[in-house]
């Protein structure tokens, strides 16, 4: 036996009725040789972390646009705050924690650069379409790795596709769901107070005597409330999930929906737009593997993956190159003509 076939026999050992075992996944786009070490699942983690998409997410906004501060979430840190808080649900549950950590590591590969406004922008101008999830299942399927994609596990695929307003087939999946809620909701909190937009005296105190007054004790009384409900149905009890959405429409109403956030968005927004119509009507100034994609899988989506595929900062610098004048020093008169 081994140390794959090892892991596999333990899960059955120790693994609840309703986890997903890494020796009877529903396979792969391709089918490849097992590893002799990591479980199918595991596989999967790895490749996500060691893809350009992953490293990707450290440059590309959460909800503040440009953030004159370190501490700050990225994209990449809320990711790994998600694969923390899915990882203690999954273990206490006895669920797979390979699969859901492998999932919620990729759940946000699909994102734009500027948050939610740029997957709007796109969603506008894109002829098909456009929302991050299932962005995310095609970046794993069809762009990493120059094209050939990373051949991940349907379940994990399944996971990423449906980890914002769908079910995912597996309790893993379902972890991710509410874990990524209850990251980003908490630490959207605590950013907005560091950024002055809100402070914590305006959270209602019938929220905070529900949840708890501080992130830590909201955090840990969600998570308890999944793992009260047991395995067979992933979900917050009725009462937790009145405060949860109770306190999200909080925020909507008092940061999503801000002056200043709606402001910053509309500026994303026509970059964005403006960049789409530029490289859709100059595909040859994409990078050669977007151009390969086009006669697969169509212009306009290529053009999509492209910039979707954008940090922040890279997106900012394209448009300033590609829109705005440059500044003309001395040197260049000695040489005009």
């Amino acid at each position: 036996m081994n140390a794959r076939e090892f892991t596999e026999q333990n899960e059955k050992n120790y693994l609840c009725e309703y986890a997903s075992f890494s020796s009877e996944t529903a396979g792969r786009l391709f089918e490849e040789p097992k590893c002799d070490v990591r479980t199918e699942y595991s596989r999967d983690r790895d490749r996500i972390v060691h893809s350009y998409a992953f490293r990707r997410l450290k440059h590309k906004t959460q909800v503040y646009i440009s953030p004159g501060g370190d501490y700050f979430r990225t994209r990449l840190t809320h990711t790994l705050e998600v694969a923390q808080i899915a990882r203690t649900i999954s273990r206490a549950l006895r669920l797979n924690e390979d699969l859901t950590e492998a999932i919620a590591l990729g759940h946000d590969l699909g994102h734009t650069p500027f948050g939610h406004a740029g997957e709007q922008a796109l969603n506008e101008i894109c002829e098909d379409g456009f929302t991050h999830y299932e962005q995310g299942l095609r970046v794993v399927d069809h762009v990493e790795k120059n094209g050939r994609g990373l051949n991940l596990t349907y379940e994990v695929r399944d996971g990423i596709l449906k980890h914002t307003n769908m079910t995912a087939v597996t309790r893993e999946g379902q972890v991710v769901k509410l874990a990524d809620t209850i990251a980003y909701l908490n630490h959207d909190i605590e950013d907005a107070i560091r950024a002055g937009m809100i402070s914590d005296e305006d959270i209602p105190i019938d929220i905070k005597q529900a949840l708890g007054d501080t992130k830590s004790r909201r955090v840990s009384t969600l998570v308890n409330s999944v793992i009260n409900c047991g395995a067979e149905y992933i979900r917050f009890d009725e009462n937790i999930k009145f405060y949860h959405d109770k306190l999200l429409q909080f925020m909507f109403d008092n940061v999503y929906n801000s002056p200043m956030c709606k402001l910053q968005n509309l500026k994303a927004k026509q970059m964005l737009s403006n960049l789409y119509k530029y490289f859709y009507d100059n595909p040859k100034r994409m990078p050669k593997v977007f151009q390969e994609l086009i006669e697969t899988s169509g212009l306009s989506r290529c053009v999509c993956d492209y910039i979707s595929g954008m940090t922040d900062n890279y997106a900012i610098n394209i448009f300033k190159n590609i829109f705005l004048p440059k500044t003309i020093g001395y040197s260049d008169f000695l040489n005009f003509d």
